[in-house]
């Protein structure tokens, strides 16, 4: 059967009927519940936006109308960790061994001889007409911000938010070892980069000896300059590792009242039940939020050539779900020395999620990490949910339930962008060719 909204109401004002929707990403509407918190509903769009979210069979019957056949309708979603200045450089420089250190090797090998403004500026571009098609309408990417590459690429980045606005909200991180802050002409350089292109401070936090020394250093500048944090943390299997407890302390100890966001915490996973509860409690007291990158980490963590990886490579979500840790997840890297594979598609990122989380059995709020709570963690409540008075900026499939949504790709999905469908042709290959000669 074909896809029953694949032509949407040529209409200023129309309905999409007999809608199923995920209620955790709905506001102000508690329809007639379904299964695994799955709601019923009718949509009236007009003039690009939700005008009412009703239940369903009762819309206005004189309007033109879509039915969905009980299809599942999400809002566009957010990918909140993401690396577009890295994205697609695999097959000019491969990762041989698939780990870590192989990723950062290749990485640095490529950013220091190819990484120039048309470079990043046309693998972003391919990257976001990527995430355009697949839905999704809010990204944070990091930036690698080794000198000179963060004024190359936060240059670069500012013209690309301008140029995409209308269609992909985009927010940028600098990303550069901790170890670096105390090098004090390039750390005020590189707030200033910041600053003067309304990004955030970021960074790689691991054991050093006066680690906490360094993060209240980082703290005060973010106070000094308004800026909010995000940060990489504990992205290892290694047991020993565990700054993450010592970042939600620095917090509070410094009174910082910005934002911060946590990446990977990988090595919370692998700590024993007391040691992992007190990290959770003070990382809900300091009101850090967490992002978990489950394709990533179960791709480069714990790999060992010609043995099975013990390990997936993920956090303790739940466990900080539970103690009322903002939680979400995210795509991460994409075809690039760090993750081979991946194409910025929050469904791919979802449907591996659940499996690799289990997010599952129930479903009932399973929805909400690639919706509403990564668009609250990055100071956007208007993007990731299903309202009356938001932008009709939704997704429709024809899934009816999360058996059949989490079977398949979705790949006949239909977005939409302020109440009309977009053109969802994914950008070629080939069109990067180019940039894959020497």
């Amino acid at each position: 059967m074909s896809n029953p909204a694949s032509t949407l109401p040529d209409a200023a004002r129309y309905v999409l009927t007999n809608a199923t929707l995920p209620a955790i990403a709905v506001d102000g509407f508690a329809g007639t519940a379904g299964s695994e918190g799955l709601i019923h509903a009718d949509l009236v769009i007009a003039d690009g936006k939700i005008e009412a979210v009703l239940p369903a069979g009762t819309a206005p019957g004189d309007l033109p109308a879509a039915d969905l056949d009980q299809g599942m309708v999400w809002p566009c979603f957010a990918d909140m960790h993401t690396h577009l200045d890295k994205g697609h450089i695999w097959d000019r420089r491969p990762n041989p061994t698939g780990d870590f250190t192989g990723a950062l090797d290749a990485v640095r090998n490529d950013r220091e001889a190819r990484w120039s403004a048309d470079d990043v500026r046309t693998r972003m571009e391919f990257s976001l007409k990527t995430a355009y098609a697949h839905g999704t309408s809010l990204i944070r990417t990091h930036l690698d911000s080794l000198p000179p590459q963060h004024r190359i690429s936060f240059e670069v980045f500012s013209e690309i938010r301008d140029a995409w606005k209308d269609r992909i909200a985009l927010q940028a991180v600098a990303l550069f070892p901790l170890d670096m802050i105390t090098d004090d002409a390039y750390f005020h350089d590189l707030t200033d980069v910041i600053a003067g292109h309304g990004g955030l401070l970021g960074g790689v936090t691991y054991l050093m000896p006066d680690l906490e020394t360094r993060l209240d250093l980082l703290f005060r500048t973010a106070s000094d300059r308004s800026l909010d944090i995000d940060l990489h943390v504990d992205e290892t299997q290694d047991q020993e590792v565990l700054t993450l407890k010592t970042i939600a302390e620095a917090k509070i100890r410094n009174g910082y009242q910005g934002a911060v966001t946590v990446g990977h915490c990988c090595s919370l996973a692998r700590q024993n039940d007391d040691l992992a509860k007190a990290t959770i409690d003070v990382v809900a007291k300091a009101g850090l939020s967490v992002v978990s990158l489950p394709m990533c980490n179960m791709y480069l963590q714990d790999r060992t050539t010609g043995r099975t990886p013990r390990y997936r490579g993920v956090t303790l979500f739940h466990e900080l779900a539970a103690a009322g840790v903002a939680t979400a997840i995210s795509s991460d890297n994409t075809r690039d020395p760090f993750y081979a594979y991946g194409d910025l598609d929050p469904v791919e990122v979802f449907r591996e999620g659940v499996r690799i989380l289990h997010l599952d059995h129930p479903l009932d709020e399973a929805a909400r990490v690639v919706t509403r709570t990564p668009a609250d963690i990055l100071g956007r409540a208007d993007r990731g949910r299903i309202a009356a008075g938001l932008p009709a900026d939704l997704v429709l499939f024809t899934a009816r339930r999360w058996s059949e949504f989490l079977s398949r790709p979705q790949a006949d999905r239909i977005v939409m962008r302020n109440g009309k469908g977009i053109d969802r042709s994914l950008p070629d290959y080939r069109d990067l060719d180019p940039l894959m000669k020497d």
